[in-house]
Parts: structure tokens; C-alpha cells; sequence
């Protein structure tokens, strides 16, 4: 079973941008990343920009 945890899921920003979901019980692992590309520091320092606007707005995290 799939937990709708509101900090991850679609409670905070409509649509569940992130995919995020928790689980009540263990997933198993069926199979490895072996490559991958991460995010060109461009888009890191955006992302990072974007959450201080967020926390000067007074926005935080939903933690019920």
C-alpha cells in the first residue's frame, strides 16, 4: 500500500510534481541504476533559489 504522505504527494503542490509516494510496508529491489545523470548546476541553483522564495513567503512544509 502506497501512503498519500501530504509532504510528498499532491496535498502541498496540486498534480504531485515530484511522483513521490511513501510505503507502509518494504518495496522489494528489482533492479540497479547503473548510470546517471544528474541536474547541470544551472537547474540545482534554480531549484535552490525557488525554496528560499518559498521560505521567505513563510511557506514550510505540510506535517500533519
Amino acid at each position: 500500500t502506497i501512503e498519500d504522505d501530504p509532504n510528498l504527494t499532491d496535498k502541498k503542490f496540486p498534480g504531485n510534481p515530484t511522483k513521490s509516494y511513501r510505503s507502509r510496508e518494504p518495496l522489494r529491489v528489482i533492479g540497479e541504476l547503473t548510470e546517471w545523470e544528474g541536474h547541470d548546476p544551472e537547474l540545482l541553483n534554480s531549484m535552490k533559489a525557488q525554496i528560499e522564495r518559498l521560505r521567505e513567503l513563510g511557506v514550510e512544509a505540510i506535517d500533519e
